[in-house]
């Protein structure tokens, strides 16, 4: 066998010029000629140069420019990450051409989560937008500007459900709704791949991490998640499984061990559900160093059998480690892994680029060498306009006493916090190649908005924080936090002198941006304690108090509640952000953005969603009992629920109409409601509707949403509002693990939160 391999490579080998001759386009662009296109290319391929499409490396000290060029010529990388330029990228892929063998274009990535160069609200704030025409022009824009950087893959969109607010990570999903996630993942992936991922200004997403890394033990990263099949499957897996019907090409694999196996070892998730009932055709890669990590999961003995567990349980490409082209050549020769395997990978790979039409034009994403941006971070490749209009429709009003806010454009305003002035910290985790000179802080926006009408004063006030190791945490990889030699108390003297000159307070607190990224997990979810002496010494001026909070993840804000007159959640909202925020401030925008996600009173409440299963003996708010399921030392519920959101007018809902009392079996019924505008402002709001199965074979969640719809309407005026149900709305997993729909009588819950709605009912036969 191993005599009529060596020919065959030999023969292979002969024929391999007129190959590289036709291995560069154009070529037709469908699942058919490229199937035949690769199968042909693989058998041109030695072991080393099927391997080498295996990899994905990074540039950087690990990887130099010089040790990268000679892993081009011998074939060693499939593609690379974290080179953003184009004048890099046309570099390596020059190399690829003129060096190596068989010239198979490299493809290149980056984590854009929420904007390449022009960056948008965190995706926790870009889904309390609920408004999918926003998503959609973020993908389309950060797709846009990696593309036109020469970037052909983004590690993006972030779908892990999660109810796990200390999880630093939690900032770069959409929350903790399986649908609202769902919704919007896939609405993501269409905006960022467009018709096709080859297109020029297309890239191809990865959807991420699969699977369920938000439900991780103790919102601690890295950690174990340990769920029953009902759950992984009715609560955690439709967003990727929606994302991927939508067209992702590739999917990253989480770092976390789901019931015991890492994920990176997992070859039921990889390869039974993935690819045998998801049919999924695109490329499954590790995420950061993943491989190595099965030695410390416990799951292998030495770096050879990590690498022999990845590859076999399904994963494509290594990210990050020079596991598989060390070991993969071993492995084969003593058919611990088969080439057919070998194969499979490469083709997967070979594919995806294929799709991402590298093989018609290995420099569609660059344009021609003289069209490259003399100042790579020119003004005029962002998108400002964008940013501003999603970064407004992000924030959500969550108090407004005596209608403080709007602010007027007069008198004197003091802003006062660590936050006011940071161009780093409004951009947020994951901000790709963003440029922090380039974003607007609140203090710059709101002197925008009050230039020449009104007199603003400005004082830090405290410190992010006034802990040392937090200091250093955050500043551990660059100067991202600056921190004010003086005294706490020097600081907030001369916060409250600007406070008593002014009419009203705006006070910018929160979390640095690197306090809700990876690795950044909380215990506690307060604001530090620098910021909380501030406020309370701004609050003892008498002013009227603002809060402006800038966050990753929902906060325990028991006590700001209680001294804000109002306070806005902006998250972390972009390069426009303090524009944005002013907008706001000053009723240029009126408020219409609902949490994502439930925030808590106290950290002991986690984990706190809306849509918990029943008990056998529930809470009643109105006529306390001993023994319900409560705590008896706190106040129970929210602090603020799930979908909640105010704005500067108001608006009711009326009682829900159903168009049926019945649903026959696959049929449709229809639940509609008229919502009025009964304030004296224009505003939108988010009418959203709820679902609750109250008798089935297992107990079903007391509410899930299952439909929404962003309405704009004029002070006076009413719109009716409808939404269609069909049987897939009513579908769960039972405990044998089957998808169904069981009749039953269902009730119809529609408002403008999770808990003030109008309800409804209808029998489905």
């Amino acid at each position: 066998m191993k005599w009529i391999y060596s020919v065959s490579l030999a023969v292979s080998l002969a024929l391999q010029p007129a190959l590289a001759e036709e291995l560069i386009g154009p070529h037709p662009m469908n699942a058919q000629a490229r199937d035949a296109f690769v199968n042909q290319l693989l058998s041109q391929m030695t072991l080393d140069e099927k391997i080498g499409q295996l990899r994905l490396i990074s540039v950087g000290p690990d990887n130099p420019k010089e040790a990268i060029r000679d892993m081009i010529h011998k074939g060693q990388v499939g593609a690379i990450f974290n080179t953003v330029t184009r004048q890099d990228i046309r570099a390596m892929q020059d190399q690829v051409m003129q060096l190596s063998r068989l010239k198979i274009p490299l493809f290149f990535a980056y984590d854009v989560v929420h904007g390449q160069r022009t960056i948008f609200p965190i995706p926790l704030g870009l889904a309390s937008s609920w408004d999918l025409d926003a998503v959609s022009a973020v993908g389309r824009v950060s797709a846009y500007e990696a593309a036109d950087d020469g970037l052909n893959m983004t590690w993006a969109p972030m779908v892990d459900v999660s109810r796990e607010p200390r999880w630093g990570r939690i900032s770069e999903g959409f929350g903790e709704d399986t649908w609202l996630s769902s919704q919007m993942g896939s609405t993501m992936v269409k905006a960022m791949q467009g018709k096709s991922a080859a297109d020029r200004y297309a890239v191809m997403t990865s959807v991420k991490h699969f699977a369920a890394y938000g439900g991780i033990e103790g919102g601690r990263d890295y950690n174990t998640v340990d769920m029953s099949s009902q759950r992984l499957f009715q609560d955690y897996l439709p967003p990727y499984k929606a994302s991927l019907d939508a067209g992702s090409g590739g999917v990253m694999v989480a770092l976390n061990s789901l019931n015991g196996v890492p994920a990176t070892a997992d070859g039921w998730l990889l390869k039974t559900v993935l690819r045998d009932e998801w049919k999924f055709k695109g490329i499954t890669i590790s995420d950061h160093g993943a491989i190595k990590e099965l030695l410390k999961h416990g799951v292998a003995s030495d770096p050879e059998d990590a690498v022999r567990v990845a590859l076999k349980s399904g994963i494509d490409m290594s990210m990050s480690d020079e596991y598989y082209s060390k070991y993969l050549p071993g492995l084969v020769k003593r058919g611990a892994v088969s080439m057919a395997e070998i194969d499979d990978a490469a083709r997967h790979v070979l594919n995806v680029k294929y799709d991402m039409g590298l093989f018609n034009d290995p420099y569609s994403h660059l344009g021609p060498k003289e069209s490259d941006p003399q100042d790579t971070n020119a003004e005029s490749r962002l998108h400002r306009a964008d940013a501003r209009d999603v970064a407004r429709k992000s924030i959500v009003l969550l108090k407004n006493r005596l209608e403080t806010l709007p602010l007027k454009r007069a008198g004197t305003i003091a802003l006062i916090g660590p936050l006011a002035d940071s161009q780093r910290d409004i951009m947020g985790s994951w901000s790709a190649a963003g440029v922090a000179k380039q974003s607007v802080s609140l203090l710059q926006g709101m002197r925008n908005a009050t230039a020449g009408k009104a007199t603003l004063l400005y004082a830090k006030g405290a410190n992010i924080s006034d802990n040392k190791g937090i200091q250093d945490f955050l500043n551990l990889y660059e100067q991202a936090v600056s921190v004010d030699a003086r005294t706490p108390q020097a600081m907030i003297d001369e916060a409250v002198e600007k406070a008593k000159q002014a009419d009203v307070v705006v006070a910018a607190v929160g979390e640095a941006q690197g306090m809700a990224h990876e690795a950044s997990s909380r215990s506690e979810l307060t604001i530090p304690a620098s910021q909380q002496k501030l406020l309370a010494a701004l609050k003892a001026t008498g002013k009227p108090l603002v809060i402006v909070l800038m966050n990753g993840r929902p906060l325990t804000l028991v006590n700001e509640d209680r001294m804000a007159d109002a306070l806005v959640e902006t998250w972390f909202s972009g390069t426009e952000g303090g524009n944005a925020i002013a907008d706001v401030l000053f009723g240029d925008y009126n408020p219409s953005g609902k949490l994502p996600i439930t925030f808590p009173r106290s950290v002991g409440q986690i984990p706190l969603y809306y849509n918990h299963l029943p008990t056998g003996r529930p809470y009643n708010y109105a006529k306390p009992n001993k023994y319900t399921s409560h705590y008896y030392d706190t106040v129970n519920g929210p602090l603020y629920p799930f979908g909640y959101g105010l704005s500067y007018t108001r608006f009711s809902v009326s009682p829900v109409k159903m168009s049926a009392k019945t649903m026959p079996r696959n049929g449709t019924v229809e639940a509609s409601v008229t919502v009025t505008n009964t304030g004296d402002r224009d505003g939108a709001t988010v009418v959203q509707m709820y679902l609750n199965d109250p008798v089935a074979s297992v107990s079903r969640p007391v509410r899930d949403l299952r439909g929404f719809k962003r309405i704009m309407l004029k002070a006076g005026e009413s719109q009716t509002v409808s939404f269609k149900i069909d049987v897939d709305a009513l579908k769960f997993w039972n405990q044998q693990m089957q998808q169904v729909a069981e009749p039953g009588t269902f009730n119809v819950m529609i408002g403008l939160d999770s808990v003030r709605t109008q309800r409804a009912q209808f029998d489905y036969l």
